[in-house]
């Protein structure tokens, strides 16, 4: 971690400093937590990788546009970086929808419909945990705008590396659903969601141990079979 004094001026309040103490007294755990992050990453890659190009080739022939779908979020210390993911929505949906997905959203795809609910369109984000933009588990990383939103204590979650899954992610498998039928659905997200989510994402820090991230990810591979 960095030093208290290096963070970034915003991140240097009361707020934050209750979880930055917690997370400089597990040093081990951090460690630990990249170096499985990147040998896990690996292994699962290699596996995995004929399994993305079949993807990769129905996203072609199921609609118009590109394999991938990459985005500006935001991670650790409050840095800006490109997420991957394999493409679920028609092009330029960010164009002709909101920033959040609703229920039966219009724009998703054929394939996009089954590659979200298995959470395949996930798999590309193992480079940016390779990258280390990323780690297995973690705050799922927001947009510029809706960070932008953060009160103080919420910033706290951006002390560590933005994750493909999460205590939140799991609690609010079913987002779309809530955002359902809303009027505007981005005022929603940041008014009534994104609080609760973070208040999972906190006490994920607090709670934050290897062990505790193995867990995580078991419960998230049970979640998705649900």
């Amino acid at each position: 971690m960095k030093k208290w004094e290096e963070l970034p001026e915003e991140f240097r309040c009361q707020a934050v400093r209750e979880y930055y103490d917690i997370l400089s007294s597990r040093g081990a755990s951090l460690v630990v937590k990249r170096i499985f992050d990147i040998i896990t990453a690996l292994i699962i890659t290699i596996i995995v990788l004929p399994f993305m190009l079949i993807i990769a080739v129905w996203i072609k022939l199921d609609s118009r546009g590109t394999v991938f779908f990459r985005q500006r979020r935001v991670t650790a210390y409050g840095r800006v970086f490109r997420i991957f993911k394999f493409r679920t929505m028609v092009s330029d949906a960010e164009k002709i929808g909101s920033q959040v997905t609703v229920n039966a959203d219009s724009r998703v795809t054929r394939a996009g419909k089954f590659l979200r609910k298995c959470r395949l369109d996930e798999l590309p984000q193992l480079f940016n945990v390779l990258a280390g933009d990323m780690s297995f588990v973690g705050t799922r990383p927001e947009v510029e705008r809706y960070v932008d939103r953060y009160t103080d204590e919420m910033r706290a979650t951006l002390l560590m590396p933005a994750g493909i899954t999460s205590l939140a992610s799991i609690k609010y498998k079913d987002e779309e659903k809530l955002l359902d039928g809303a009027d505007d659905p981005d005022q929603v997200y940041v008014n009534e969601v994104l609080p609760g989510k973070m208040e999972y994402n906190l006490e994920y820090i607090k709670r934050f141990n290897f062990f505790y991230d193995i867990k995580l990810m078991f419960m998230t591979f049970f979640a998705v079979l649900k």
